[in-house]
């Protein structure tokens, strides 16, 4: 052939990418780079030569963070930029389609640089959709759901596909989020997606029909527990609320989330008797609604958990038919005269003294204001008379808000009441008088009041307080408030708390933080500072039921009132609770912060100092060496001064996330409970209250178990960790020190340390008929093995002793 006809036909694409497949494997980018450059000039069809060249490269390599044919096409779009003669819309139709389709069939990477450059370089959303669909297909067919779902989100082929079958293997393999990115956008789809997870939580609701759609998933016990009703229950009402889906398409997420509420209240109520029954009426009444199943139910946990004579009252209350009574209750409300049958609570608004018994105010913390210092501000005339007062420069503010608890059945709260404490007074700031929370002047002076710097803010705990006021008014979310002059007491609470573990040193640290004390959060400030607790009895009221109830009011203004005096007594005396002379530096510079930001810098901060401690109750210790398992084992005394623990001291419960770092535990002695996949976390408080155990935990679940069994006694931990880390670290955090003998010296079936000596021969018979040894010969070698190991007679072999109590099978 001669040289002009090579010329003509240009460079063989192949031998192009041989070469850049010899450099790549060189690792010589810079080469790349320019034999690339030089390579697709001398190209005679560019466009095709590059699918050809693409077609031909190996897919990702061991140690490769990107392939060949990424680089090759991040190259060929900077060399196509300047030369605007190469594109698609050059070529005749038919051609272009041919190469559109073949673009197409590379579309197997979910690298967003790579599809979004193929796809602008072939023009591919100009293609018929129904070809774009038959890719989708494909890659469904390849068990490729996540691409299948990313490539048709950039082609915006959402609403030409079946969207049962785009996501639900992304739901089964614990892609929600991408799945969301799907249906964004598109009302229908939006829709489509709540109710696929709301007929989940039917009761009725069998996975394996599922499965039987996607035989070729393979879903392990995370993934299940992804799509327990409980965790599905969550995700619809937040995408409810996201989406601004209509309640009446989320049925069985609504009803599941009422039922739990039912049970939660009647629990608090006539279980650890925590709520009056006035409020409990108020909410049950919210809570079960008019729905004749959770009416039933209602009146089935009133007869286990209360009377006879209550269970009929609410009974008569919703005109229950009879066959769906439980028993006794007809019999009981033929037999109730006329007064007692119905529910009949005396309105108290009226009746209660402003100043409560003695008995009291000796027991909880009192606002040393008469009546006459607290203001209801309900109309724009009350605000205008008092924000000069409130708004005063160099003042100090306590800021506290309350809200309707939902109990889940609402992801977000509107605030009912904003109290605001100033020296000698209180305001009460009521949203829900009618057309008051509308009022454009009381937005602006919310506005006010955080913006400026020249006044003080208290608060504890700020930012539910600031989400439920962004759900309040709407605008907030569009131009957040702006943050200034704060002070969240909960952060100088958490460095009382922190003082005071390393002051003491002759307890173990579990117990130090809320030593002596059932209280929590700013309760527990309140106690520790002035003496005595907050009364939290009305916390769960009704906050939008008006007229409120003195008690309502009296616990409103404690609320808020108690910040002020809190800050008085600290700021007189800061070095006795260990705090600097300033108690605005402690969070200097600081404002609220979003859940994910905060997050971001506890990891940020973590990797500077991992000293620090990440949460209250919860020590970060150094990262562990190689070395460090080793030197707990052999007796290394750990850097803390705290008194050294055996393995059998520590007790503690491992959430259902933390099941391997569980079994690492009883490997070293530790008596450990493990909840299940399908156990609620409060599993896990109900055991550490009943047994004294500590709870070990990871993520969200921390602060709502802190909540329930008080700082100190519940550790967080780091997912992310190996569960051999994070045993070092509870190790380290609770020094403890195990031995030689302490390893294996508890069952990892039944937690028992008890074990009882049996024949050999029966050992291999029980192993046998459990399938774990199948050859006779191996048995025999394997036992006397152990034997050996543990210095046994050869007719001896160790295993768990029987115990009067059967283990927890639900848990271990």
């Amino acid at each position: 052939m001669s040289l002009t006809s090579l010329e003509e036909k240009g460079l063989d694409p192949l031998v192009l990418c041989d070469q850049f497949f010899e450099l790549w494997n060189q690792n010589n980018l810079q080469m790349l780079h320019l034999a690339a450059i030089q390579g697709f000039s001398k190209l005679s069809e560019p466009l095709e030569a590059l699918l050809t060249i693409l077609e031909s490269c190996p897919g990702k390599q061991k140690g490769r963070s990107h392939t060949l044919g990424y680089h090759i096409l991040m190259e060929f779009q900077t060399w196509m930029k300047e030369r605007p003669q190469v594109s698609l819309s050059s070529l005749a139709e038919d051609k272009a389609v041919e190469l559109q389709r073949r673009a197409l069939g590379l579309l197997t990477d979910t690298q967003p640089n790579f599809v979004d450059t193929l796809i602008n370089i072939y023009q591919l959303k100009t293609l018929d959709p129904s070809i774009q669909c038959m890719q989708i297909y494909k890659l469904q067919a390849l068990n490729c759901y996540k691409e299948a779902v990313t490539l048709s989100i950039k082609l915006g082929l959402q609403t030409e596909l079946n969207t049962e079958e785009m996501l639900i293997p992304l739901i089964l393999q614990d892609k929600l989020p991408l799945a969301e990115s799907f249906v964004k956008g598109h009302r229908q789809l939006e829709n489509q997606l709540v109710m696929l997870l709301d007929s989940w939580c039917h009761p009725d609701f069998n996975v394996e029909d599922i499965r039987k759609k996607f035989p070729c998933l393979s879903l392990s016990k995370h993934y299940m527990a992804q799509i327990q009703p409980k965790m599905l229950t969550r995700h619809v009402v937040r995408l409810m609320e996201k989406f601004k889906i209509d309640q009446s398409l989320c049925p069985n997420a609504l009803h599941k989330r009422r039922l739990d509420s039912l049970r939660y209240l009647v629990y608090k109520t006539f279980g650890d008797k925590t709520m009056t029954e006035e409020n409990w009426t108020d909410h049950m009444q919210y809570v079960v609604a008019d729905d004749l199943e959770l009416q039933v139910h209602l009146v089935e946990l009133l007869v286990k958990h209360s009377s006879l004579q209550k269970a009929s009252q609410w009974s008569l209350r919703y005109n229950i038919p009879k066959n769906r009574l439980s028993q006794g209750v007809w019999e009981m409300q033929q037999s109730l005269p006329p007064d007692l049958q119905q529910i009949c609570l005396n309105d108290l608004t009226q009746e209660e003294e402003w100043i409560p018994p003695q008995s009291h105010c000796q027991k909880f913390y009192q606002a040393p204001l008469t009546k006459n210092k607290v203001h209801f501000v309900d109309t724009l005339e009350t605000l205008q008379r008092y924000q000069s007062i409130v708004l005063k420069e160099s003042g100090v503010v306590g800021v506290d808000m309350e809200w309707q608890p939902t109990f889940g059945c609402v992801a977000t709260q509107k605030v009912a009441l904003i109290q605001l404490a100033v020296l000698d007074q209180v305001f009460l700031l009521d949203l829900c008088a009618k057309g008051f929370c509308h009022q454009p002047d009381l937005v602006g002076f919310i506005r006010a009041l955080f913006s400026e710097q020249n006044i003080l803010k208290l608060g504890y705990g700020m930012t539910g307080d600031l989400k439920c006021l962004s759900a309040t008014w709407p605008e907030l979310l569009e131009e957040p408030l702006k943050m200034e002059g704060m002070l969240d007491l909960l952060r100088v609470h958490q460095e009382i708390q922190r003082g005071k573990v390393n002051r003491v040193q002759n307890a173990p640290r579990e117990v130090l933080v809320c030593e002596d004390s059932s209280e929590k959060g700013l309760s527990l400030l309140v106690q520790q500072v002035l003496g005595k607790p907050l009364d939290k009895t009305e916390q769960m009221s009704n906050w939008e039921k008006r007229p409120l109830r003195i008690s309502q009011i009296r616990y409103a203004v404690a609320d808020a009132y108690c910040l002020l005096d809190v800050y008085s007594a600290l700021s007189s005396n800061p070095a006795s609770f260990g705090l600097p002379a300033d108690l605005r530096s402690i969070t200097s510079g600081q404002s609220e912060m979003s859940k994910d930001k905060q997050k971001e810098k506890r990891g940020k901060k973590a990797a500077q100092d991992p000293r620090k401690e990440e949460c209250q109750g919860a020590q970060r210790v150094s990262p562990p060496h190689s070395d460090t398992l080793k030197g707990l084992l052999c007796g290394e005394q750990p850097s803390e001064d705290t008194p050294p623990l055996t393995p059998q001291q520590l007790r503690v419960v491992c959430d259902n996330m933390l099941q391997g770092l569980g079994r690492y535990l009883r490997c070293l002695g530790v008596d450990v409970v493990m909840l299940e996949n399908t156990d609620d976390h409060r599993v896990a408080a109900k055991l550490a209250q009943d047994e004294g155990r500590v709870i070990l935990t990871c993520g969200q679940p921390f602060q709502t178990l802190r909540s329930q069994v008080g700082e100190g006694r519940c550790l967080s931990l780091d997912c992310s960790e190996k569960a051999r880390d994070q045993a070092i670290r509870v190790l380290r955090h609770f020094n403890v020190q195990p031995t030689p003998s302490d390893i294996f010296s508890r069952c990892q079936a039944c937690n028992s340390d008890e074990y009882v000596s049996i024949p050999r021969a029966d050992m291999g018979t029980m192993l046998k008929e459990k399938g774990f040894l199948q050859d006779h010969n191996t048995t025999d070698h394997m036992l006397e093995k152990s034997c050996q190991q543990e210095e046994l007679r050869p007719d001896d072999t160790l295993t768990p002793s029987v115990t009067p109590e059967p283990p927890r099978k639900s848990y271990t």
